[in-house]
């Protein structure tokens, strides 16, 4: 064969083989890491504007890709907000559409696929390390083809001793396979399997979706002493409003939570707390940035979406609360920051949106399917368009007491406990930290007429008090029983 007609066909054999290697690269479903933390405020990360913290890992997130800085969820049906947050979060379901043991968190009907289980369905390794719940009879078997270190506890006493379960292959994680993991620090257990996991990854043939769910900053605050030593209590700024008690019963000022620093609050209890959660969260934050080196050296970064939220916010010392047993703003405002192919770097969007919108976003991200039983929206117009109209407004409850709606400008927050009804309104955009009632201001009742109407619109669209669960029923009822009365309005 003539040397120069080998030379061209050399040649085409080379072109026709990397257009289909490229090909196939474009079509490659990507990776998601999906780092969830427990009782992490809104306001904890340094990129966003709180010069006293440092977290330099989520700093780097937060300049790789966008930051929903008006990200929410939706409150709770339980004092553990984790738990409805997180089947919420799972099954693309509103507080009061999913069954009553959604509700608690305890568990997802098989009927509502979950997040994870949607991508399992789809081919991907499913993979999941700590706090894991709503799951542990059912959806956790479903959802995820491996797992290490799995805590179906809840929060414990100590994060250096943790009951812990391995992967069971057949979903049976029955009390007696549980092993008490003890010597290590939680949040440094999930990122050690998170690693091992992602490192098992550089051959596999299989796109992944993995979960880390810390436990921290949750107390109890254990942090070691190198990023505890960072903070010293007596320069800890208090997060307006201090107060030594919430001025009124919100229905929920007997809780655990609350019972962890003595009433009335003192600024020395407050920041000495403020402190230990400063130190947990760097903590945490130095595990996410081992677990994101884990993803650069294994050559996973280019195609790994990487979705950093936290399940709920936390009071510590505002409004004279310490929990997250409320619907004010540093309770149900949280963080959210997606990274990874596609996905602007450095930007922020303001648009209102709930955490729980992240399921149909990632559904799609992969080219995957939203189940129609999910009732959120994809996030990827905003992703894409910094203009894109979203949310107009946004509905929050706390249980039986406490009911909130807000929109771009405006927050209303109606109370009724036993007999005792109080309203609160707020405007956001100059009171950010909820600090003055506009309740009693003629100027405002225009937009508190508007608001109310709205509370009792979203009421009727999301089935708050008329289900078909028992449990949400009874809670809905129970609020607006009080609420339609019309009792006492007391601004406070």
């Amino acid at each position: 064969m003539d040397s120069r007609l080998s030379f061209l066909l050399l040649l085409f054999c080379i072109l026709t083989l990397s257009g289909t290697a490229a090909q196939a690269d474009s079509k490659r479903q990507p990776n998601v890491l999906f780092l969830f933390t427990d009782d992490q405020r809104q306001d904890t990360i340094h990129a966003w504007g709180n010069a006293d913290i440092r977290t330099p890992n989520l700093d780097r997130l937060a300049a790789n890709g966008v930051s929903f800085r008006n990200a929410y969820i939706m409150g709770a049906s339980s004092p553990a907000v984790c738990s409805p947050s997180r089947a919420c979060l799972f099954s693309g379901r509103t507080l009061w559409n999913i069954d009553c043991q959604g509700l608690w968190g305890f568990e997802i009907p098989e009927k509502f696929k979950t997040l994870p289980e949607v991508f399992r369905e789809s081919g991907y390794e499913t993979f999941a390390t700590g706090k894991n719940e709503p799951g542990k009879r059912g959806h956790f078997g479903r959802a995820f083809s491996s797992a290490e270190a799995v805590l179906f506890a809840g929060n414990t006493k100590n994060q250096y001793n943790q009951p812990l379960y391995q992967f069971e292959p057949d979903g049976n994680y029955a009390d007696k396979k549980m092993t008490m993991q003890r010597g290590k620090h939680s949040a440094e257990v999930y990122a050690d399997a998170c690693i091992r996991f992602l490192d098992r990854q550089k051959t596999a043939g299989k796109p992944f979706f993995a979960y880390v769910a810390f436990q921290t900053p949750h107390d109890p605050l254990n942090v070691p002493e190198e990023f505890l030593a960072q903070y010293e209590p007596g320069k800890m700024k208090l997060w307006p409003p201090f107060l030594p008690e919430h001025p009124f019963d919100n229905g929920m000022l007997g809780i655990r939570d609350e019972k962890l620093e003595k009433f009335p609050r003192t600024e020395e209890a407050i920041r000495k707390r403020l402190a230990a959660y400063y130190g947990a969260v760097t903590h945490t934050d130095a595990q996410i940035g081992r677990i994101l080196k884990a993803l650069d050296d294994a050559g996973l970064t280019e195609n790994t979406i990487v979705v950093f939220a936290s399940d709920n916010g936390l009071a510590l010392g505002s409004h004279g609360l310490l929990g997250k047993q409320s619907v004010y703003e540093h309770s149900v405002k949280v963080p959210l920051i997606l990274s990874g192919p596609g996905i602007p770097r450095g930007e922020d969007r303001k648009q209102l949106c709930y955490i729980y919108d992240i399921y149909p976003t990632l559904c799609e991200m992969a080219g995957l399917k939203t189940p129609e039983t999910v009732q959120f929206r994809s996030l990827n117009p905003v992703i894409r368009d910094a203009k894109h109209s979203y949310r107009e407004h946004l509905y929050f409850a706390f249980m039986n007491w406490q009911r909130a709606v807000r929109n771009e400008r405006y927050k209303l927050i109606e109370y009724c406990v036993e007999e005792n009804r109080h309203t609160q309104l707020f405007d956001l955009e100059n009171d950010p930290h909820e600090l003055t009632n506009l309740v009693g201001d003629s100027k405002h009742q225009d937009q508190l007429q508007a608001l109310r109407a709205l509370l009792l619109e979203e009421r009727v669209r999301l089935n708050d008090g008329n289900t078909p669960y028992e449990f949400a029923d009874q809670q809905g009822k129970y609020f607006w029983s009080r609420y339609d009365a019309g009792a006492s309005n007391n601004p406070q």
